[in-house]
């Protein structure tokens, strides 16, 4: 969808907006608004990923790895190995933003450069601890990478591991991840998901548009993590804008009067919403056509548990009243919904969540739950839309043969199933 700055309502008035205008117009930022009209390409990719601004990184892989998984969503199937592709060509990079997170390689300079805030960052913090304790192990394994060019972890062999640290690794990951933390090292790409590490100045050289050098003064990255936070989530509260990028101190109605001053947001209002909500010029044509409540919702897919729309679980509360947790870090015993249900966004609606699995050897996608939310009706529509999201996941992942064993309310598994099987 392009935007045009020149449809922002210009008549002075304060721009109203309905929820439901306000939840489609987050999603239209997000490229989650409308069914595709065309199969993915691999130039896709990167402007994707640039369109949120940042794609985390997790490596569970229950039903596929989460960058993965939210490319999908926005893309439909398409070929995982254009993102790897993408990060050994140089046209993304990995580094700490909102969490370990792929970025537009013209992004990284920014996060580069983003000194005082990643300094409150766990990761920086545990890196710094790593180093104060491990210096002289770690500038010999820096030496080693200089010497022999890009390593992964497995490549430093070690009788037994490391309790000590980040998940237990062995002392050489976690120097490893001390390095990339502190920005001495970089990932130069990723051989089946292993990080491979280089030095920083290796990595940035061998990128078709190397970074500038210099470093950006902080107060000039802060309103330019503001700015990016705000136009990805297409509609924010000042509240909502600091996690982004985990940005600190927080963002204040105060801190955004210059932005909406000089025109690069738009201050608006929500009915029903006690705060104000901001909009970025480049989605005026969202802006315009929401306040006509004239924005229409089509797609059906599945989400990541860690896509931007819910990573935020207040923020998607607020906005789409959709009560989230990721239950893979709860006891088995206290699940509600499962070890890794995925939401389902059906028509501009987080109308309930999927839990599955996929078992690729023997080409079966398992659903072993699926919950709409209370409210939400089986009806055909939503019935076939749920089906034809699961069977587009399960034949991306190269298992088609998909089985429902269980739903609420009663009766969806059945429903489901029999659209699937139709």
């Amino acid at each position: 969808m392009a935007s045009r700055a020149t449809d922002v309502p210009s008549t002075g008035a304060v721009i109203r907006l309905s929820p439901r205008s306000a939840q489609l117009i987050h999603l239209g930022a997000q490229g989650l608004l409308r069914r595709s009209t065309r199969k993915a390409r691999r130039g896709d990719v990167v402007p994707t990923i640039a369109r949120m601004g940042v794609l985390q990184i997790d490596t569970i892989n229950v039903v596929a790895r989460s960058p993965y998984m939210v490319l999908f969503s926005r893309l439909g199937p398409y070929a995982n190995d254009w993102l790897d592709d993408a990060l050994a060509e140089g046209r993304i990079a990995e580094c700490w933003a909102h969490e370990a997170c792929f970025v537009p390689a013209t992004e990284f300079r920014w996060h580069r450069d983003y000194r005082s805030g990643r300094a409150g960052h766990w990761a920086h913090r545990s890196a710094e601890r790593t180093y104060a304790e491990a210096r002289i192990d770690m500038e010999a394994l820096l030496d080693r990478i200089r010497r022999e060019g890009p390593l992964r972890a497995a490549d430093f062999e070690r009788e037994g591991t490391g309790t000590k640290g980040w998940w237990g690794w062995k002392p050489e990951k976690r120097w490893l991840e001390a390095w990339f933390a502190l920005g001495r090292l970089m990932v130069a790409r990723r051989d089946r998901f292993q990080r491979v590490y280089d030095l920083s100045e290796r990595v940035v050289a061998a990128w078709p548009e190397p970074p500038t050098s210099g470093t950006l003064d902080e107060a000039t990255v802060r309103r330019h993590f503001i700015v990016e936070s705000v136009r990805a989530l297409g509609i924010a509260k000042a509240r909502w804008i600091a996690d982004y990028f985990r940005l600190k101190p927080r963002v204040t109605d105060d801190e955004l009067a210059p932005l909406v001053a000089d025109g690069t947001l738009s201050r608006v209002e929500v009915d029903g919403w006690s705060d104000a909500a901001y909009v970025h010029r480049e989605h005026g044509d969202l802006l315009a056509e929401g306040a006509r409540n004239a924005l229409r919702a089509s797609r059906t897919t599945l989400l990541s548990p860690f896509d931007p729309v819910v990573w935020d679980r207040a923020r998607a509360l607020e906005l789409f009243g959709f009560e989230y947790t990721i239950e893979c870090y709860t006891p088995a015993a206290k699940r509600k919904y499962g070890y890794y249900a995925l939401p389902i966004l059906h028509r501009g609606r987080l109308i309930g969540r999927v839990d599955a699995k996929a078992h690729r050897q023997s080409g079966m996608f398992q659903v072993i739950g699926i919950w709409l939310e209370d409210g939400v009706q089986a009806s055909v529509p939503v019935v076939q839309g749920v089906a034809e999201a699961i069977s587009t996941c399960a034949a991306w992942h190269g298992t088609p043969r998909v089985v429902v064993e269980r739903g609420q309310p009663r009766g969806l598994a059945a429903l489901v199933q029999a659209a699937l099987d139709a």
